[in-house]
């Protein structure tokens, strides 16, 4: 067969190390053509390809983004006939499936394909670990370290200024990155999508720290958090990408002023934003996507259709391409009541 293989939505360390397995075990062991399609959807729909072969995916490992590129073109958007348009661009390149990497929308589109009888295998991909169907994807382990990392290196500079400091982290709708890198920082307050603040509370819960003697604290907040009473603490854009999302951004500047208002305490805000995205994955991300590319040109090379690979367990297995764009999976709430051990 010759299958065309795509990277779309935002970009996440460990795309490459996909990209890489599946060439490996597609062309070197299964004997299959394999043809990259260059930014996402909008390159199968352009026709903008580029072959994918043993020589072009050496040394890609290691390397964060992805040699495609990507976009958030969505072929179903407005009246578009997404699927005939697919097809079309399919036969144009003489492409016989696809294997989409990507998260609820790009996955969402290729379920829609496999609805209609197009042949796809999917591979879930997001920092966000919000992808139902598996328990973990990949790049969220680095998203997580890159976090963690960077609450270290602000315990350090809000202990010697005596300051509170807030940290925004990526998460819509889930608060698995808040969650882990809040834990493993030794945040004293996590405040995710799942639990709307009520920032008096939060700020009481500083000044009950501060009366024991602390001198500083660690706020770790969702992008995507807001607060009980729909105060607007986060601000958006207004405008929103082909799948209808808002770019969210700004809650911690929000909570910071209003937390050294009810405080009086000084406080500083860092947002990560796409710093999370960057760079090179961790060991753990590289094992599991090149995993995950495995598991996908298998299940393509068996013909096992409208299927993505998917980590259940310790073990990768093909589930369901709907599974994937059912409900996100949100935080479990006995993760945040371990934090909640270390708040106040």
């Amino acid at each position: 067969m010759r299958i065309g293989v795509l990277t779309g939505g935002g970009d996440c360390p460990g795309l490459n190390a996909v990209i890489r397995a599946i060439v490996r075990k597609g062309a070197d062991v299964h004997g299959h053509e394999l043809v990259g399609f260059r930014y996402g959807w909008a390159g199968v729909l352009e026709g903008d390809t580029t072959p994918l072969t043993h020589e072009s995916t050496a040394g890609i490992l290691h390397r964060g983004g992805t040699i495609l590129g990507t976009s958030r073109t969505n072929p179903y958007g407005g009246d578009a006939d997404g699927t005939a348009a697919v097809r079309e661009a399919m036969e144009r390149a003489g492409v016989d499936a696809l294997i989409p990497i990507g998260g609820e929308d790009t996955l969402g589109v290729a379920g829609r394909l496999s609805a209609d009888g197009v042949q796809v295998v999917g591979v879930p991909k997001t920092i966000d670990n919000d992808l139902a169907g598996t328990d973990v994807t990949f790049g969220f382990q680095t998203a997580v370290q890159i976090a963690s990392d960077a609450i270290d290196r602000l315990h350090t500079t809000a202990e010697s200024h005596n300051r509170v400091m807030v940290v925004e982290v990526m998460g819509r709708h889930a608060g698995w990155i808040a969650a882990h890198a809040g834990i493993a920082g030794g945040a004293d307050a996590i405040l995710v999508p799942e639990r709307p603040f009520d920032v008096g509370d939060v700020a009481a819960s500083l000044r009950r720290r501060h009366e024991r003697g602390r001198t500083f604290s660690i706020v770790v907040v969702s992008e995507g958090a807001v607060p009980k009473d729909g105060s607007g603490l986060t601000t958006t854009s207004g405008e929103k990408d082909a799948f209808g999302h808002e770019r969210l951004g700004g809650v911690a500047v929000g909570l910071g002023q209003e937390l050294e208002r009810l405080t009086g305490y000084e406080t500083r805000v860092t947002i990560l934003g796409h710093v999370q995205r960057g760079g090179t994955p961790t060991a753990y991300d590289r094992v599991l996507a090149t995993r995950f590319g495995v598991a996908a040109i298998d299940a393509a090379h068996e013909g096992r259709w409208g299927t993505m690979a998917a980590l259940r367990g310790t073990e990768v297995e093909l589930v369901p391409l709907a599974d994937a764009v059912a409900e996100p999976k949100l935080l479990d709430p006995a993760l945040l009541e371990v934090a909640e051990v270390f708040f106040g």
